[in-house]
């Protein structure tokens, strides 16, 4: 999936509520209620949807069913704009859906998890689909991270880049383990009630088709991507020592492959204001002006 893109997701409308809940030791099912793998085989035919929020007694579980492949059609545009900015970590990893996508999260939460990152815990798997754990804790939900910097925004910039901060350190944490997330936008990370950053949604592995450094570099702009209006519009000189700060661990490859991003996007801020164009036009614009204020010196930044 193309970082400049952020579709819309189910996860980040159905609210913290709804949110995939965390490590740690794995619940025995309830007395009178069925194991994790009798479950998921009796509940994924009766399933409509693809990904659901269910109850095993009294623990939230989300069951998601593969669906149909996705065409590998949708990914031709994206890969033709990677082309034309030759920035080869925007390359979109096909995502084709079915057991294929089940197979690529159970195997990534899987690993995530032995890293020691917080991400919801695999309770059963068939090739028809996925039974995981809710990132919520002792009857309170996660918070969609998206969501949590938007109600930051109504308490003014300095809570803005408090909570921006928390989703630098907590990529930058998932670096250091030598790791990489799939889509690293902010409503893929999650607000645990005990404050630490969970991660979800590993239905796609960039492993597979870019190295490690373009991964993680990739990390960084799709976070940056999500969070880019809120930030343009708040505190971008403020920021800029914080993305600094958080890069500054990051191999030097990853920060070169950032810098030369920064180069070759830097004709985006060019791209037209006003909410007529599409609000992924008016992100697209703001990722650019960030990093040409943060990356480019002012003669090669105008």
């Amino acid at each position: 999936m193309n970082p400049l893109r952020r579709p819309r997701s189910p996860q980040a409308r159905r609210g913290p509520a709804s949110t995939p809940a965390a490590l740690g030791a794995q619940p025995e099912p309830a007395p009178g209620h069925e194991d994790y793998s009798a479950f998921l085989r009796r509940m994924l035919p009766q399933q409509a949807t693809g990904v659901a929020a269910h109850r095993i007694g009294g623990e939230r579980v989300w069951l998601k069913k593969a669906g149909p492949r996705h065409s590998r059609l949708r990914y031709r545009l994206l890969a033709l704009i990677a082309r034309t900015l030759r920035l080869d970590m925007l390359t979109p990893v096909p995502n084709l859906g079915g057991e294929a996508a089940i197979a690529t999260e159970a195997r990534r939460l899987r690993a995530l998890a032995e890293s020691g990152l917080r991400v919801p815990r695999v309770l059963a798997q068939t090739r028809e689909g996925l039974l995981i754990s809710d990132l919520g804790q002792e009857g309170r939900a996660a918070t969609v991270f998206n969501e949590r910097l938007e109600q930051a925004v109504a308490q003014g910039p300095v809570a803005l880049l408090a909570a921006w901060r928390e989703g630098l350190r907590a990529i930058a944490a998932v670096h250091a383990r030598g790791a990489y997330l799939s889509q690293a936008f902010a409503r893929n990370l999650m607000h645990c009630p005990d404050g630490v950053i969970g991660f979800i949604d590993f239905e796609d592995d960039p492993g597979e088709v870019l190295s490690l450094a373009e991964c993680q570099a990739r990390d960084w702009l799709s976070y940056l991507h999500s969070t880019a209006l809120l930030i343009d519009a708040a505190a971008p000189q403020a920021a800029r020592a914080d993305w600094h700060a958080a890069l500054a661990p990051a191999d030097p490859e990853v920060r070169h492959r950032i810098a030369i991003a920064a180069q070759r996007m830097r004709w985006l801020r060019r791209l037209p204001r006003g909410r007529r164009w599409g609000r992924d036009t008016q992100r697209v614009r703001a990722v650019a002006r960030l990093l040409a204020q943060w990356h480019l010196s002012p003669a090669s930044s105008s």
